[in-house]
């Protein structure tokens, strides 16, 4: 279990854990949080917060999730124009190409690919991008928002009406992706068509499907109206290996503060 309290300007707590689970060898997840230092710099490009489930076997998906978390960050932070969501978009366009090019150079990771969900946080609002199955929460006193959709074949059979939101979550097949950076020709990117605004003391919740998959959003909400965020990681970590840990866990919680410039 590696637990990572970030050191962030005032405004807010950000925390993320991450953990092999009880069923896999190695951890293909990765997660990031990242503000610029200058103060300028800071105003003009917020706050980025990323996570990213790869696959692709042993090597390959630890590999594609490293290389999106990474590139996303660094296309963000040395290419920022035309605000975050364009930025986002960009940053998941290159992110998709590095992991193609990657694969190329080594055949033996063919098929390599990530889910991946970013968040920018700048002043009162919050921009995203999503590809893949991680999800984005948004929790409002004791209301949970799911921010993100799916792109897996369960998330179009419940879009198409064939299968109950409520049983989807428990669905076989639930793990087949649609869409994953490296996946592909193109990679079309869910975004933030508009800013969300944020208040005082909301809470995001970045997480992948290790932490999803078995526990529900009820559980979600009551551990973060229970704990800090840094317990809050444990609490939600800890309940996902109580009931087997059959992904890797990574969990992100951010909480606004009564500032959030």
């Amino acid at each position: 279990m590696v637990i990572h309290c970030m050191d962030v300007k005032p405004g807010m707590e950000v925390a993320c854990l991450t953990d092999v689970g009880r069923q896999r060898e190695n951890n293909e997840d990765s997660c990031l949080y990242w503000e610029p230092q200058d103060k300028a710099e800071f105003l003009r490009k917020g706050r980025l917060a990323v996570i990213a489930d790869g696959m692709g076997g042993y090597e390959g998906g630890q590999e594609a999730s490293r290389l999106a978390v990474e590139t996303v960050r660094e296309v963000y932070d040395n290419s920022f124009e035309n605000g975050p969501q364009a930025t986002l978009v960009k940053a998941f366009a290159s992110a998709h190409k590095r992991i193609q090019n990657y694969a190329e150079t080594h055949p033996e990771l063919r098929g390599m690919g990530t889910t991946c969900t970013a968040l920018v946080i700048r002043g009162h609002e919050l921009h995203f991008a999503h590809v893949g199955d991680s999800r984005l929460y948004l929790i409002r006193g004791s209301v949970l928002s799911r921010l993100t959709r799916d792109h897996s074949y369960v998330g179009r059979l419940v879009q198409n009406g064939i299968v109950r939101a409520e049983d989807a979550e428990s669905h076989p097949q639930r793990h087949i992706l649609t869409a994953a950076l490296g996946s592909g020709n193109e990679v079309a990117a869910d975004v933030s068509q508009e800013s969300v605004p944020l208040r005082a003391s909301d809470t995001l919740v970045l997480c992948t499907d290790g932490l999803w998959g078995v526990v529900n959003e009820r559980e979600i909400v009551s551990a973060v109206d229970e704990f800090d965020p840094e317990e809050c990681c444990r609490a939600l970590v800890n309940k996902a290996l109580e009931r087997g840990g059959p992904d890797n866990i990574t969990v992100q919680v951010i909480r606004m503060g009564a500032e959030t410039d």
